[in-house]
């Protein structure tokens, strides 16, 4: 009996970029668990070994592992052609890679926007021309699934570079997904509002970095804002399987999503208010303060009244437990700032 076109037959070759850590390592357990022969990109190689043995322990199944930087296109070309080459082609890919900066916008400064596109932008727009070729002569009709964000619907206060970045992503889906109608080949854009996955630890703040980091870490382990990562992941999967345009995920993100949407003004007016309540650029911020950032990883909220400390803690609890779970820690103490 035939299979259905928005089932996912086993044996299927798959590849998900940005899949050392974080959603893009649960993704790809998700098609791992459906009996994909997966192959795991990402430009740091030491952290590709730690996922593969968390695989292994997670699945008792191996995958692939191709150590490269989205940013490169060629670099990006010659991986879809070793993944097609050692799996018989390639059936389904997700790109996934991405950076996060946290940083009023004049502090972030020019090269975290092109940072941002570059990895974000640029990463899934190499690995969509790369692969496209290949799902095409997928046999069972090639699936292509783009991670965006609800910050690419409209634009977060001190997330800006990222927005920018994952509103391109948006237009790149939207665009391919009407140029492929008719083919055998599916685009996916998928827009997850918060999640726990530990990327706060990933993630680059500027300005008030430690007053920055506990801002975001909190309200991305928020269990009324965030989403669970594998549940997350489960969805996203899902939704590439069954060839969906568009998923937006989170009550909170499709309810900012439709409000933007029906009215723009008015939810700019909001972020606005947001923004007002988030730490301010330092008054004293020259040319050498734009465009410094700190990593999550060397960041601890010491200062601050005790209570606001007490709050960050218990809003990031989930958050540093995905951390821990899913491959977002670096091995070894870590470093204080």
């Amino acid at each position: 009996m035939a299979v259905p076109r928005h089932t996912m037959p086993h044996g299927l070759s798959a590849l998900v970029t940005g899949s050392s850590r974080g959603l893009g390592l649960l993704m790809a357990e998700c098609l791992v668990r459906r009996g994909c022969r997966v192959t795991l990109l990402a430009r740091d190689t030491d952290e590709l070994v730690r996922a593969a043995h968390w695989m292994r322990e997670r699945t008792g199944r191996r995958v692939g592992l191709v150590p490269c930087d989205v940013r490169d296109p060629d670099a990006v070309a010659e991986a879809m052609r070793r993944t097609a080459e050692a799996s018989g082609g390639l059936d389904v890919v997700i790109a996934n890679a991405g950076v996060i900066q946290v940083a009023p916008a004049e502090i972030a400064g020019n090269r975290a926007f092109r940072d941002a596109s570059a990895t974000i932008f640029e990463g899934a727009l190499n690995t969509a021309l790369a692969a496209l070729p290949y799902l095409r002569r997928s046999p069972v009709g090639g699936r292509l699934g783009l991670v965006g964000s609800v910050g690419g619907l409209l634009s977060v206060p001190h997330m800006v570079p990222y927005s920018c970045a994952k509103a391109a992503v948006r237009a790149l889906g939207e665009g391919l997904r009407a140029e492929t109608a008719g083919s055998a080949v599916s685009v996916t854009t998928v827009h997850p509002g918060l999640m726990r996955t530990g990327s706060h630890l990933q993630a680059e703040f500027g300005g008030q970095a430690e007053a920055e980091y506990a801002w975001f870490s909190a309200l991305a382990g928020a269990p009324l804002l965030s989403m669970d990562a594998e549940r997350a992941a489960r969805r996203i999967v899902r939704a590439v399987e069954r060839r969906r345009p568009r998923l937006v995920l989170t009550p909170a993100a499709r309810l900012a999503s439709v409000a933007h949407g029906v009215a723009p003004d008015l939810t700019t007016r909001a972020s606005g208010l947001a923004a007002r309540v988030l730490p301010a650029a330092p008054v004293d911020a020259g040319a050498a303060t734009r465009g410094t950032m700190r990593q999550g990883h060397a960041l601890r909220v010491r200062r601050g009244p005790v209570w606001a400390r007490a709050a960050r803690a218990a809003g990031s609890a989930l958050n540093d437990r995905a951390a821990r779970r899913y491959n977002q820690r670096r091995p070894g103490p870590p470093t204080s700032s």
